[in-house]
């Protein structure tokens, strides 16, 4: 807990994290009152848990990585070289994007009147990638409980 006292205090004030209104010591503040609330116990555990997906993304934004020193790409290790911190930040905010647009019941299988499923099939893949590149081991169990490919064929067939 000292130690996150510390980030609070020490980098996650710096001037750079203006441009983000300082996201990052807001959410890690907003884990802290909300768990305090419920009167659970604040630890390091608890408020990384407690993270919305916007958090982790953030992490990606240029002035976010390049004061954490780049930490959070290590996580895909498995990534092709071409990848770097712009385009798996793409992938990770378009993915965000598109769970926002399910989250408020958006249309994500049309084009005007016409039915698409190219955006959902981008996102599917694009999943696959990241999961791939951090550990290739678990596409067989995401492929065993996949059925995106059938509700977009059942889709196909209205």
């Amino acid at each position: 807990m000292i130690g996150l006292l510390i980030k609070k205090m020490g980098f996650m004030r710096d001037e750079s994290l203006k441009k983000s209104r300082f996201f990052i010591r807001k959410s890690i503040i907003k884990s802290e009152n909300k768990l305090g609330r419920r009167g659970v116990s604040i630890t390091s555990g608890k408020i990384v848990s407690d993270q919305t997906f916007g958090f982790w993304v953030s992490l990606f934004l240029a002035h976010h990585f390049r004061l954490i020193r780049g930490q959070p790409i290590q996580i895909f290790k498995h990534k092709p070289t071409i990848e770097n911190r712009a385009s798996i930040y793409r992938k990770l905010d378009e993915i965000r994007e598109f769970r926002n647009r399910v989250n408020h019941c958006e249309p994500i299988c049309f084009d005007g009147p016409n039915i698409n499923c190219s955006s959902p099939l981008y996102i599917h893949s694009t999943l696959y990638d990241l999961v791939k590149w951090m550990e290739p081991d678990l596409i067989p169990f995401f492929v065993s409980i996949d059925n995106i490919q059938n509700k977009v064929n059942n889709i196909m067939q209205i």
